[in-house]
């Protein structure tokens, strides 16, 4: 197949389209989503060939260069050739089985819309390479070459849950309780390092704290045991934490002993400035299961250190000094977590004095990562010194489309902005079948965490489905909803029926072997299914 279209044009032509189609998108939805006489996976692929913020210059950012495949048809760039009045897009496509796929575009500019022969490209490894074209019709040098998988598309159909969301969470929430390193917390205050993620204490054992409350909530005959859990373990975070007077006042480490990351030279002595946000969300969680006012101003020092520690543009660093607050790198940390625990701090407390600082994150939010789209992972165990948009990740980016969906009232524009950071995630990290490129059984549907760690985790198909359910409430998409639920349901698929276990990576399935969750992964599966549980009887009512 060759196609040749005028690119300047076609690209123009677009980025218009784009916009145009969000809009209808926003009217269809608002309608509950439903285009007469189209199945929800006819829906999926016509949206499919709508771009995902096509680049251009001086206005949206080439944001695809590391993307490794694409659900959502991509305009890719390429470099210019001296010489070239033309270029040449030559595809092929290997699929898992079957014959390959051959494909030609003609274009005047290096940049290659696929719009064209997206419907008609079969799943499988793409390879395509680009060559200027000189005056006399003959390739005049090589502009580029892309190597990408064009994934499955979302097809409908999909397992049901393996039983209820709320048998699932509690048979979660009571695994993650018996678990011996979590028990250990009984009678001691210093952390059972066999549960090697205790290694990260802000993250692992601040959300121990959070779920031995949640706990203490669903099953009353175990509350005394549960809370005398999350006391320990808030002992040991306090024990750890910085003084008050220093630049981190209250703030627990990030890291802690020599296990996993937690010795690499990068991260000895230093902290991940968001993540003391887990712990004082902790602190608040304990602070409302036992009633004791030491957990919740433990919780308002870090509140107000973050308050004092804002740049003058509403930022912060990603990662920093843990005695001093120097910036490690020059990377902006992504401030959704801080906002939310503020906005609880209002919400709930009618501490107001966080406004100012919220209204600034915002602001920051909005003019930085939102118009360069550069949604980069910032994992602890992962280095956050990274070139732009290396390493991206629904984990930043899925949460702060839920936050623009969250508030009080959803212009055209944030739902389309919404819209887009959502595609995103679904483009780059959802898997409806078996990617071709895995080297595993990874068990869809589910969510790859980040472009540096290609595997399906639990709380990336959480923190998706939650967005998507968000657009669900927001527009009435019917669609948004049904990709929710088939993330949902998978959860309790991956779940040992014995055990209760939901895996945190789902690369082991269906084997379960590891024994080593990620705490905070599991206490968003839990949350997560909850959430669907009382939606889902709403809508059946």
């Amino acid at each position: 197949m060759h196609i040749s279209i005028p690119m300047r044009m076609n690209y123009l032509l677009i980025v218009a389209m784009t916009l145009v189609l969000a809009s209808s998108s926003c009217e269809r939805e608002n309608g509950h989503g439903r285009e007469k006489g189209k199945t929800l996976a006819e829906r999926a692929e016509a949206e499919y060939l709508e771009p995902i913020r096509p680049g251009n210059e001086g206005d949206n950012p080439w944001w695809n260069g590391y993307a490794p495949r694409f659900l959502y048809a991509p305009v890719l760039k390429f470099n210019e050739v001296s010489g070239a009045v033309s270029y040449r897009a030559t595809i092929t496509v290997t699929p898992a089985e079957g014959e390959e796929q051959s494909l030609t575009l003609d274009s005047d500019v290096p940049e290659v819309s696929l719009v064209p022969v997206w419907g008609k490209m079969i799943p499988g490894k793409v390879r395509m390479t680009v060559m200027g074209i000189g005056k006399d019709g003959q390739p005049s040098g090589l502009s580029g070459v892309k190597s990408f998988v064009r994934d499955v598309p979302f097809k409908g159909g999909y397992p049901g849950p393996a039983r209820s969301y709320a048998e699932a969470a509690m048979m979660a929430a009571k695994y993650a309780h018996s678990l011996p390193a979590i028990q250990s917390w009984k009678n001691s205050t210093e952390p059972d390092m066999s549960l090697v993620f205790n290694s990260y204490p802000c993250k692992i054992i601040g959300s121990t704290i959070s779920m031995e409350c949640l706990i203490a909530k669903l099953d009353p005959s175990l509350k005394n045991e549960a809370l005398a859990i999350a006391r320990n373990a808030a002992a040991f975070l306090i024990s750890q934490s910085r003084p008050a007077g220093d630049p981190l006042a209250f703030f627990p480490p990030t890291y802690y002993g020599d296990k996993v990351t937690a010795s690499r030279p990068e991260n000895v002595g230093r902290t991940m400035m968001m993540e003391a946000v887990t712990a004082a969300d902790a602190f608040l969680d304990l602070y409302e299961a036992s009633g004791e006012l030491q957990y919740r101003i433990r919780a308002l020092g870090i509140a107000e250190t973050y308050r004092k520690l804002q740049a003058a543009d509403g930022s912060y660093p990603i990662k920093v000094d843990f005695s001093t607050g120097e910036p490690y790198t020059d990377g902006k940390a992504l401030l959704t977590p801080l906002m939310l625990l503020w906005q609880r701090l209002d919400r709930d407390y009618g501490y107001t004095n966080f406004r100012e600082a919220l209204a600034m994150a915002e602001r920051w939010m909005d003019s930085v990562p939102v118009k360069t789209f550069d949604w980069t992972g910032q994992f602890e165990d992962v280095t956050v010194a990274v070139a732009p948009y290396s390493n991206l990740t629904n984990c930043t980016a899925a949460p702060y489309a839920s936050w623009i969906l969250h508030r009080e009232t959803v212009s055209r524009e944030e739902r389309i902005i919404a819209r887009d950071i959502i595609r995103l995630c679904e483009d780059q990290f959802v898997h409806w079948d078996e990617y071709i490129a895995a080297k595993w059984n990874i068990c869809p549907p589910c969510v790859f965490e980040q472009f540096h760690y290609q595997t399906p985790v639990d709380n990336s198909s959480c923190v998706v489905a939650n967005a998507w359910l968000d657009w669900y409430l927001v527009t009435g998409d019917d669609l948004a909803y049904a990709k929710a639920k088939a993330l949902i349901d998978n959860i309790t698929v991956v779940q040992d029926p014995g055990t209760g276990s939901i895996p945190t990576t789902w690369d082991e399935y269906p084997s379960r072997e590891r024994n080593a969750p990620w705490i905070n992964c599991l206490l968003n599966s839990v949350q997560t299914l909850l959430r669907m549980d009382k939606l889902s009887s709403f809508n059946n009512q």
